[in-house]
């Protein structure tokens, strides 16, 4: 282990405080394998390979241009099409018709050419070995390789396969198969002659898109930005099935995949674009806040028996991302049936006052519908969209845009009022659809991290110590999460060098990108934190947990704070620092206090 070497101990409030600046609790989530850091690396040499290490682009977007983009890829196209001539048959009843076009040429191709037939047997070999029973994963570990491929003919990844998506690093010795066979087929050619459908796909699917986001923006008073770092894409390919959309959040980078279908109307599920759409515009208004939300964990303590992930159950800020957008879809719905139409030439006052009641009754029943869907949200375990739902109302009234009001809906919330709210709902037994998963949210076993981190969550780190402990003891456990709880518990415990010895150890250990980003980020705050601090080092692990990708935007946050300026103790306005030990208030109560919105005069 490579030792601190402080030159003073660390004051009990700085300890405390390296865990309570964390945005959310540092759980893994969604945790696939990943490659992780050298143990025998220092954390800079590890920073300094991170550093050299290009970062993954999902397409070149010129500075200026668009954030928000609608397109086709030949890289994706060409991996759908190999995997249709393998056997992929998913919905083809219900596709465009252009993929039963395109299975037919590519058949004709191969029994014309035997090099042909040897190249689709190769591929149909691996992608047979590589198959998963879960179909959406299945499919969708080929989606996530696909977007981060340079076009045909090179198809190869557009980073080093660190930096890939670790779902598409698991497929990624399909592309030379894929190489092959696409010249034995000339699929390259098959593309371009197909290419008026798929441009007249995407142009039937503008219009409806373009106006999704532009009236959510409205609604939102969102400003129509530039590509800043941040990018929306959507990308349609027909050769897949239409039933599933494979939706992908990498940093900063959120897209959607699927295919439309030949319905006149709705040829695209525009609901969970917009859905995506909405994470990508929110989840950065809430997570600039999230520093202010540990007050808040007392509203996870209900949720436990929701059909959740586990994720909601244990990130607060990850629940409030999710019940805003809920309340938003609520606040927006209207129901199928068209609204009452304003006569034309009207001739007397009796046919202005029917129209009036009928739009009257209309928004009426439209309303009782909006309360209905935020009645079955709650009991589906998103159990704050009653609370969004009237705050947004609130915002129409008064005219200010989300981004006004994101701050007094989180820092004005009577946590023991929702809280009492929320321990009234029934939950139901099952959960509504995961767009970013594309399966309905069940409730599943916790396992003995699982428990840990919700201990720890609520100040039990008795507990918490023993199930770490525990997985460390099992040779089949995920031992770099264990070390990682077991690390922040020293933290807690007033035991730097032991909490640097075990974060160091978990980089070792992980796989999983989240654990890896914010051990890195401890190390970095504590090498801020020593006497005398040790800047250098501090800023390579802070761009070392960047490099690690980890797709939720509170790993960002802390590590380019981190970047920024060195890490310190949080301090409310106005709030006296505190100097000594027993000026800590371990209840906690000063510091939510700080957080109450003064009285009204």
């Amino acid at each position: 282990m490579i030792p601190l070497r402080l030159a003073l101990p660390f004051p009990r409030t700085l300890l405390l405080a390296l865990l309570l600046s964390a945005a959310i609790p540092a759980t893994p989530l969604c945790a696939q394998d990943s490659s992780s850091s050298s143990s025998s690396s220092t954390p800079s040499d590890r920073a300094a390979d991170n550093a050299q290490t290009a970062r993954a682009h999902l397409a070149q977007v010129e500075e200026g241009g668009a954030a928000v983009t609608l397109e086709s890829s030949e890289a994706l196209f060409q991996l759908a099409a190999a995997l249709n001539v393998c056997g992929y048959d998913a919905d083809l009843d219900h596709s465009e018709p252009v993929r039963t076009a395109i299975r037919g040429e590519m058949q004709q191709a191969l029994l014309a050419s035997e090099p042909a037939r040897v190249s689709r047997d190769a591929l149909c070999q691996y992608v047979s070995e590589h198959h998963l029973n879960d179909p959406g994963r299945d499919l969708g570990q080929y989606v996530s390789l696909a977007l981060y491929l340079l076009p045909p003919p090179e198809l190869t990844p557009s980073a080093a396969l660190p930096d890939l998506p670790p779902d598409g690093v698991a497929v990624v010795n399909v592309l030379p198969l894929v190489r092959t066979f696409a010249e034995d087929v000339h699929l390259h050619a098959i593309w371009l002659a197909h290419r008026p459908e798929y441009e007249a796909l995407l142009a039937q699917v503008h219009q409806p898109m373009e106006r999704m986001i532009t009236g959510s923006n409205i609604y939102l008073h969102q400003p129509v930005s530039s590509y800043d770092g941040r990018r929306f894409l959507v990308l349609l390919e027909p050769m897949i099935a239409p039933t599933v959309t494979h939706a992908r959040i990498y940093a900063n980078d959120y897209v959607v995949v699927m295919s439309p279908t030949p319905a006149e109307k709705d040829a695209v599920r525009m609901d969970q674009i917009r859905h995506i759409y909405l994470h990508y515009v929110v989840e950065p208004m809430v997570y600039s806040k999230a520093a202010a939300t540990e007050r808040l964990l007392p509203l996870l303590r209900p949720v436990q028996e929701a059909p959740l992930e586990f994720q909601y159950k244990s990130d607060i800020v990850a629940l409030l991302v999710e019940c805003l957008i809920k309340g938003i879809e609520a606040r927006t719905y209207n129901m199928p049936e068209p609204a009452p139409q304003r006569p034309k030439g009207v001739r007397d006052r009796s046919e202005t006052e029917q129209y009036e009641a009928a739009v009257a009754a209309y928004n009426r029943v439209n309303e009782l519908e909006r309360q209905k869907l935020v009645g079955l949200d709650e009991r589906q375990g998103w159990v704050l969209t009653d609370y969004f739902f009237d705050k947004l109302q609130a915002m129409e009234h008064e005219g200010d845009g989300l981004r006004d009001e994101i701050g007094p809906m989180i820092y004005g919330m009577d946590v023991a009022r929702e809280q009492h709210h929320d321990e009234q709902i029934v939950f139901a037994k099952t959960g509504s659809t995961d767009v970013l998963r594309g399966s309905p949210r069940q409730p599943r076993t916790l396992n003995d991290l699982d428990r840990a981190e919700m201990a720890l969550m609520k100040g039990d780190r008795g507990t918490a110590e023993d199930l770490a402990k525990k997985t460390m003891a099992d040779p089949k456990g995920d031992h770099g999460r264990a070390r990682y709880v077991l690390s922040r518990i020293s933290l807690m415990d007033g035991e730097p060098q032991e909490a640097f010895d075990g974060f160091t150890e978990t980089l070792a250990l992980s796989k999983d990108p989240r654990t890896l980003a914010w051990s890195h980020i401890y190390l970095g705050r504590l090498y801020d934190s020593a006497r005398p601090p040790e800047r250098e080092k501090a800023l390579a692990e802070y761009k070392a947990g960047l490099a690690m990708r980890d797709a939720k935007p509170d790993t960002r946050l802390a590590a380019e704070k981190g970047i920024k300026a060195p890490f310190a103790i949080p301090q409310r306005a106005g709030a006296p620092k505190p100097v000594k030990d027993e000026d800590l208030d371990p209840t906690g109560k000063a510091e939510k206090e700080a957080y109450r919105p003064s009285t009204p005069k």
